[in-house]
């Protein structure tokens, strides 16, 4: 059975995506509240709950086939002020990355290093970012290859993610893992022009992993609503009016286009700062296919807002927590924060279980299948 070494664990989501086919020897995260709803899932054995800057590889068990590390993406969003992996909370990648060189020194180390975070990791500081990511990988000796998957393509939620994953240089890859050169949809063209900007020499180490397309069509927004009962908090007739009047008359059309086809609708709502004849207006837009980028709460922007179109009627609400959960394709099993503040910044930040599944599945399990077949051979 593989074993996965697993920082910046959150709730354990990736946990949850990587089935009962893995075993977790080590999960560790430094919030009190995340690592409050990892032992309530998955129980207190593995984890270690506190700062990764206190950990030395002694902490760490065994010759893990898998260390994956979903770093603090702040420096490296729209809104950290450009300082990227040089940023107190994002630059915890280069810790992280201390313990994997510790356990290469040592002799034992992973065979699959992986790293998820938001796709300014492509374009941080002019792509000086994104080069020391790759020549990271690279200098430790692995084959690495960058993919950006969106969970849009298994779940109603617009969630693209960068992820950065390298096979140790003695793990055999199988050639239908790889293609010559970037193929849609998992290398677009904001990768592709990241991978063009790094100096010749690391883009000649590159590999392109390659990855079936998720094969089903996600199921819909409607699908992971909870019942309109007693759950929701519903805004008042007065709220809805003024969310419906923050609309232009192109997203207005969207409500009342749905409304005449009579039936049960669910929308997300976006609130946007747009310019418009040279001054910012405050703007609300919807969309009937999948939601948002779901985000930690802050700023009322950040709360996601459902519309709610049923026999003519127009009404809207927060999303639930369990909504949250499920638009990250957690199990209604999951147990969630009892705090609604505290279970949206659990599913927040985490990583998609079924973008999980899909590489476990298409990548990570085969690339430690071939490295056993080779092993078997030698």
């Amino acid at each position: 059975m593989p074993e996965v070494l697993e920082f910046f664990a959150g709730g354990g989501m990736l946990r949850a995506g990587l089935g009962e086919a893995w075993r977790c020897a080590l999960a560790n995260d430094f919030d009190p509240r995340k690592a409050a709803a990892y032992r309530e899932n998955w129980g207190d054995e593995e984890l270690i709950e506190g700062d990764i800057r206190a950990l030395t590889a002694a902490d760490l068990p065994g010759e893990a086939d898998l260390m994956w590390g979903s770093f603090p993406c702040q420096d490296l969003s729209l809104a950290g002020a450009g300082r990227g992996l040089g940023g107190e909370r994002s630059g915890t990648f280069h810790t992280f990355w201390g313990l994997a060189q510790q356990l290469l020194d040592e002799g034992r180390g992973p065979r699959i290093v992986a790293i998820e975070n938001v796709c300014g990791a492509m374009t941080a500081r002019g792509g000086r970012d994104f080069e020391t990511l790759c020549r990271t990988w690279a200098d430790a000796g692995y084959a690495f290859g960058a993919l950006v998957i969106n969970a849009d393509r298994f779940l109603p939620q617009s969630r693209p993610r960068l992820f950065v994953i390298g096979a140790r240089g003695d793990v055999a890859i199988d050639p239908r893992l790889v293609s010559d050169g970037p193929v849609e949809p998992f290398h677009p063209v904001a990768l592709r022009r990241a991978a063009a900007g790094l100096p010749a020499a690391l883009r000649d180490r590159m590999v392109w992993w390659r990855l079936p397309d998720a094969g089903r069509a996600p199921v819909s927004l409607a699908a992971v609503t909870e019942a309109d009962g007693d759950v929701p908090r519903w805004h008042s007739s007065a709220q809805t009016d003024r969310l419906l009047g923050l609309m232009s008359p192109l997203n207005r059309a969207k409500i009342d286009a749905v409304r005449r086809g009579g039936g049960r609708h669910v929308g997300a709502l976006f609130r946007r700062t747009r310019t418009e004849e040279g001054r910012k207006v405050q703007r609300a837009e919807v969309r009937f296919d999948r939601a948002g980028c779901l985000r930690t709460p802050g700023g009322g922007s950040s709360r996601q807002v459902l519309v709610i179109v049923d026999g003519g009627q127009v009404r809207t609400r927060l999303m639930t927590a369990r909504e949250t959960a499920r638009l990250m394709g957690l199990p209604d099993s999951y147990r969630l924060p009892r705090s609604y503040s505290a279970a949206c910044h659990l599913t927040g930040d985490g990583v998609a279980v079924p973008v999980v599944e899909h590489l476990a599945r298409h990548l990570f399990e085969p690339l430690l299948a071939g490295g056993e077949a080779a092993r078997r051979a030698a």
